[in-house]
């Protein structure tokens, strides 16, 4: 079951990744957060994987007030979803026809999907950024669909003046990522391990 899991989680960050590579190709918008970091790439003249893994790490920080606690599943993901987008923009080309844009578009949704359901199915604690809407979900109050509406409009708005691509692909992915994990993630949810039993002396005949 171990094995697994691991081979879940990192399988998953690393298609994660190459998604985020895949919608910076398309040219047509990417999901909020990565706006942002795309926004601070372009200003710092940083890799998007550098950027991504930096921010992971500062949002982590935000944990502390929360009391949220980091898994090992949320620090292979604050680390390896930048260096496979990194690796991914490496080996993908751009592409500048629409019918490729398109096409690239579709795939990296699928794909982003799929590894979404891969890395929450491990069981092994949620991302930076997902355990930041949860903790402020859990101390405010607040429903966690607020959280996120509330934290992916700032990120959205700040990557966006910061020259980050917001376009159609933005809303598409916006409208299909939740359907997309909902259908797929029971297919990839690891049971979680149940304590055996204590056994019990049979009950003596009367």
């Amino acid at each position: 079951m171990m094995t697994r899991r691991l081979l879940q989680l990192f399988t998953g960050l690393a298609m994660y990744g190459i998604s985020l590579a895949m919608f910076i190709r398309a040219g047509l918008g990417l999901d909020p957060w990565d706006v942002f970091h795309q926004g601070v790439a372009n200003r710092t003249g940083l890799s998007i994987g550098v950027v991504v893994i930096a921010v992971s790490f500062l949002v982590l920080l935000l944990w502390i007030p929360l009391r949220q606690w980091p898994g090992f599943g949320t620090l292979c993901n604050a680390v390896l979803v930048g260096v496979f987008a990194d690796i991914g923009l490496a080996v993908i080309p751009p592409v500048s026809l629409l019918a490729g844009q398109i096409g690239l578009l579709g795939g990296a949704i699928v794909l982003n999907g799929i590894a979404s359901a891969c890395y929450i199915g491990a069981r092994f604690g949620p991302g930076a950024r997902d355990g930041l809407m949860t903790g402020l979900a859990r101390r405010t109050g607040w429903s966690v669909r607020l959280s996120r509406t509330l934290i992916e409009v700032t990120v959205l708005a700040i990557g966006w003046l910061l020259g980050g691509s917001v376009g159609v692909g933005t809303v598409v992915y916006a409208l299909a990522i939740g359907p997309l994990v909902h259908v797929l993630l029971p297919r990839f949810m690891v049971p979680a391990a149940t304590p055996k039993a204590a056994s019990k002396p049979a009950p003596a005949n009367c």
